[in-house]
């Protein structure tokens, strides 16, 4: 059985006559009538009433002339699929940031890409390290943006950009005077940062590994308590005067708060950075779609690491 038969059969339903129907199907009439019986021997069935004048599907013919009419449907749209396939930018993209990532990234290539491939539509979400491998391994996101270092069996993952951490604090507080701050200078204060979970909380405490070893009962329960926020109640928790934080420097720019409430601080070099990062299934065959992917985001004026290569 074959769809060239399959297709025999339903043109001959539809037209009740050899000659249209293999006129319809560019074939000579003999062709089609000898496909048409071995169809029919193949199956054990008579498909077809033949008189002088006409021909008609016989009641069990209708319904393989129905279910063979479903089978050309579905083989037509795996055709349909496979030229959707052939444009890699023309069906949505599924991206997933990290939370340290995302809210800051998104809003600066997401019109830049809408510009660039508008036919290509962006699905993004934001989530944990953990969640977003999950979710990449199992074909839910086709791209994830994550901080280095990942790695994960036949995932390929490609730098963006490496940027600074730096120090967020009250205008007032006393180390808001000095241009640089040394990873010293915070080892009695109060800082506040993320929990387990937060790559960027892990990469502040591998960094810095003498913060907060000095603290107040006081102050170890407004530390735990920011332990299970994100960046932004990080900077409300600053603005209301609850200890410093530290910041990856795009989380930095632009507060939401009255100028000269917060300021922010360089550590003195080299500075504590980051690495941020595309990650994707080596067998994802939109290798376009990712390339349009970076190129929008690195149209934007990106931070850079004065220790980064």
């Amino acid at each position: 059985m074959t769809l060239t038969e399959l297709r025999y059969i339903v043109t001959l339903a539809q037209q009740q006559h050899f000659g249209q129907a293999a006129e319809l199907c560019h074939v000579s009439q003999p062709t089609l009538s000898i496909a048409v019986k071995k169809l029919e021997q193949e199956l054990g069935v008579e498909l077809f009433e033949r008189s002088k004048n006409s021909v008609r599907a016989t009641p069990i013919g209708e319904q393989v002339v129905s279910q063979a009419q479903r089978v050309l449907e579905e083989s037509a749209s795996i055709k349909d699929i496979a030229s959707a396939g052939k444009d890699q930018l023309k069906t949505p993209l599924h991206v997933g940031a990290i939370f340290t990532i995302g809210p800051y990234l998104f809003p600066n290539f997401i019109p830049a890409l809408q510009q660039n491939v508008p036919q290509m539509p962006l699905v993004v979400e934001e989530g944990f390290t953990a969640t977003l491998r999950q979710r990449l391994r199992k074909g839910e996101l086709d791209v994830i943006i994550v901080a280095l270092p990942f790695t994960e069996p036949d995932v390929v993952t490609q730098p963006l950009y490496s940027e600074p951490f730096v120090v967020l604090l009250p205008s007032d507080h006393p180390l808001a005077t000095r241009d640089h701050i040394d990873p010293k200078d915070l080892d009695n204060q109060n800082v506040l940062l993320l929990g387990e979970g937060h790559c960027f909380g892990d990469q502040v405490r591998e960094a810095l590994p003498n913060l907060n070893q000095h603290l107040d009962e006081t102050q170890r329960q407004i530390r735990t308590h920011s332990e299970g926020s994100s960046l932004e109640t990080l900077r409300h928790m600053v603005a209301s005067r609850l200890g410093i934080t530290i910041l990856p420097l795009s989380a930095a720019i632009g507060s939401g708060y009255k100028e000269g409430l917060l300021v922010t601080r360089e550590f003195t070099p080299p500075a504590p950075c980051r690495t941020v990062a595309l990650a994707w299934r080596a067998s994802f065959p939109r290798h376009k779609a990712i390339d349009a992917l970076r190129e929008a985001i690195k149209q934007h004026s990106l931070p850079s690491c004065p220790t980064a290569a």
